[in-house]
């Protein structure tokens, strides 16, 4: 063996041990980069060079490119392509052989990378009968490399390839498991976040630990499902606010949309569905955001590079767009209760607003007696009612009502009682008779699992009589000097029974006397042991307050029931009215 133009006489070259340590680099370095620098660096012992390169093949478009190299400049190794068959390097890889060229200059395939250039010689790198790249060695001097070169390159390449391919596979399982994570990551991340601004937002800046683009766009399908509005667009790091729809099928965008899949344009000026909004954009990447099998948007990624976007990006964004799509769909589905609660909260604070108006504004004056009440809803509105109707003459009727159910259907509900009974009112009937009329209205125009239980008394101030019936509400609390007693009126609610009866009571009155008629929400108001707060407590109160004003004992009722229960929200609408007689009261 000649020895080559890197031995000297001091050093000879032996070719076993040489083969030994390519083996070792070859069995020990999985990573790419490790592994290219190494065999570099193990070539020029035996082969003394100024220009070095490895092109490796992408089986797709069957160019071969530069993965390392010394010698050439930056710009053009990252430009640089071969085609199979092409130039020195593309000769090697489709013949499978190795190729030295003496002169390029007499060479017509020869393809320049770096002025100057003598001679060259390239080894394809085969793995299991398939070429993966090329090992190319240039110099300037015409004659360079010699025979035994080619062969000692060629050894090179055979033992090479295996590794080099060994750390393509590495490099790509690693790879594909940190876009996992990482995909992991963004999609546990970009769920939480419920605004869709935001969220868009969050996306854009997110993606970038993915992709390097330049420019980027979510565009969502609109109602009609016929166009795709842009939500939100970034170009070059800048956020910008662009107008124009596109409708489905049209442009690579709509093409993605229309044909649920992603599309991949290496060179938009090659591809006639390309529509040219950016003058600086070469190639593309449109992905669908598909979810429940259905597109909801496109998201469109932009390079001022052709052939930036590869398969890989493709399947990374793919694999993200489902998960985009089910945190765009969240959003936008969290974003439609927040305005539709947003409007139901307006609606009901006006709710409230209007059924406080319809309860009465001013307490009636009464003979020889006076009133108190105090409403509290469980919501904003509910189903317990109060109200005063004047008769002719010294009397006044007194109702306390309470739908059965909660919210805005008992809140409706106790506004049609409440109409029936000012209908009513006109032919100032006794107690039990505003019950049957109001029941007969109710049991005409029937509302399924509807009812109102009801109290309704009329106060004779010149007799000195209150006259009561009930339709199902607790019966009342009547105090005389301080001791309490139950009023025995009761009945069946209103609504359900078109042939119900009701008693009525007259009860004659004297000086001091109060009466106490109270809803089942204050009775049956519980702590968070589950005890409810009972009539003996309610009468105890009576008891204890018997001697100050209405108005105290419905509050004193109240702060009772709050106490009790710690804290706790409403759980039934809560309604107290107390009439008292005068203490100086003397009947005609």
């Amino acid at each position: 063996m000649n020895p080559t133009a890197t031995q000297s006489a001091s050093a000879p070259f032996h070719l076993d041990q040489f083969l030994v340590e390519v083996a070792d680099v070859v069995n020990t370095t999985l990573d790419l980069d490790t592994l290219l620098q190494r065999t570099a660096e193990l070539v020029r012992r035996v082969i003394e060079y100024e220009i070095f390169a490895i092109l490796l093949l992408n089986e797709k478009t069957q160019e071969l490119r530069i993965r390392f190299q010394i010698g050439h400049t930056p710009e053009v190794a990252e430009r640089l392509r071969v085609k199979v068959g092409e130039g020195v390097t593309g000769r090697a890889a489709k013949t499978r052989e190795a190729v030295l060229v003496n002169d390029v200059a007499a060479e017509p395939s020869y393809i320049q990378g770096v002025a100057g250039v003598g001679s060259e010689l390239a080894v394809p790198l085969i793995v299991k009968n398939k070429v993966i790249g090329v090992i190319d060695l240039e110099a300037p001097q015409a004659g360079y490399f010699t025979e035994e070169h080619r062969r000692l390159l060629t050894l090179v390449a055979s033992r090479i390839a295996a590794g080099v391919e060994n750390a393509r596979l590495y490099t790509r399982v690693s790879r594909q498991a940190q876009t996992l994570a990482l995909l992991n990551e963004i999609s546990r991340d970009l769920t939480s976040i419920l605004n869709v601004d935001e969220l868009l937002q969050s996306i854009a800046e997110t993606l970038t630990r993915l992709i390097d683009y330049q420019m980027f766009s979510i565009l969502l399908l609109d109602d009609s499902g016929q166009k795709l509005v842009h939500r939100f667009s970034m170009r070059f790091k800048e956020n910008i606010h662009l107008k124009h729809d596109i409708p489905v099928g049209r442009g690579l965008v709509g093409a993605a949309a229309q044909l649920k899949q992603a599309i991949l344009v290496p060179d938009v000026s090659k591809d006639t569905r390309y529509i040219m909004a950016n003058p600086e954009t070469k190639s593309e990447l449109c992905v669908p955001l598909i979810h429940k099998g259905g597109v909801i948007g496109v998201l469109d990624l932009e390079h001022t590079r052709r052939g930036y976007f590869t398969e890989d990006h493709k399947r990374t964004m793919t694999t993200l767009a489902a998960q985009l799509a089910i945190a765009i769909e969240n959003a936008r589905l969290y974003e439609k209760i927040a305005k539709q609660e947003e409007r139901l909260e307006r609606e009901m604070a006006m709710a409230h607003e209007i059924q406080l108006r319809l309860l009465p504004q001013v307490l009636p004056t009464l003979r020889g007696a006076q009133v108190a009440a105090r409403f509290t809803p469980a919501r904003t509105i509910g189903g317990d009612m109060y109200e005063f109707l004047q008769y002719s003459g010294d009397s006044t009727a007194i109702m306390i009502g309470d739908v059965s159910g909660k919210g805005a259907p008992a809140a409706l509900y106790a506004a049609l009682v409440a109409g029936i009974l000012r209908s009513g009112a006109d032919s100032e009937p006794s107690p039990s008779e505003m019950l049957s009329l109001v029941n007969t209205a109710l049991t005409e125009r029937p509302i399924s699992a509807q009812y109102i239980s009801m109290i309704y008394a009329v106060w004779d101030g010149a007799e000195g009589v209150l006259r009561i019936a009930n339709s199902g509400l607790p019966r009342p609390i009547y105090s005389q000097a301080g001791r309490t007693s139950i009023v025995q009126a009761t009945g069946l609610p209103l609504g359900p029974f078109d042939d119900a009866t009701f008693d009525e009571l007259d009860i004659g009155v004297a000086p001091g006397d109060v009466f106490v008629f109270f809803s089942d929400g204050i009775s049956d108001a519980a702590n968070p042991a589950l005890e409810t707060f009972g009539r003996s407590r309610i009468e105890k109160i009576v008891e204890e307050n018997h001697t100050r004003s209405p108005q105290q004992i419905v509050d004193a009722i109240f702060d009772a029931v709050r106490l009790f229960c710690q804290g706790c929200d409403p759980f039934d609408d809560e309604t107290v009215v107390v009439l008292k007689i005068d203490n100086d009261f003397r009947p005609s």
